[in-house]
């Protein structure tokens, strides 16, 4: 079976690695880990070499624990929950992974959230973590 984290470094997507992890485990699955950027001229090269060593961490993570893994670095684009979305239908994923960053109700209006738009158009289920 394969299951997927969405992974960006932060605490919030660590703590769903390794929930990620347990389930994996108990379910003999396979773990996808998903770094998405959108692309283009906005993008720093800062931000792209950081998002390169968090996917890097985190598949070290999971393969010192044994499970077989995957990851990938996406730039596509789209926004991060698109490509999360789209990523999952193609390499048809069981079950998402997502770490939740509490925001406030105006942040989240002017910044959107990614893990609200996983929740709302996945089509397996989403395990949230803070």
């Amino acid at each position: 079976m394969n299951i997927l984290v969405a992974y960006n470094g932060s605490d919030e997507a660590k703590a769903a690695l390794e929930l990620a992890k347990d389930y994996a485990k108990i379910h003999d699955s396979v773990v996808h880990i998903i770094t998405s950027m959108e692309g283009g001229p906005r993008e720093k090269l800062k931000a792209i070499k950081k998002s390169k060593e968090d996917l890097k961490y985190a598949m070290e993570l999971v393969k010192a624990s044994g499970i077989e893994c995957e990851g990938y670095q996406t730039s596509r684009g789209l926004s991060p929950g698109e490509d999360i979305i789209r990523y999952a239908e193609e390499y048809d994923i069981k079950h998402i992974f997502v770490g939740i960053e509490k925001k406030s109700r105006t942040r989240k209006l002017l910044l959107g959230s990614t893990a609200q738009y996983i929740i709302l158009r996945a089509s397996c289920p989403v395990t949230t973590i803070h």
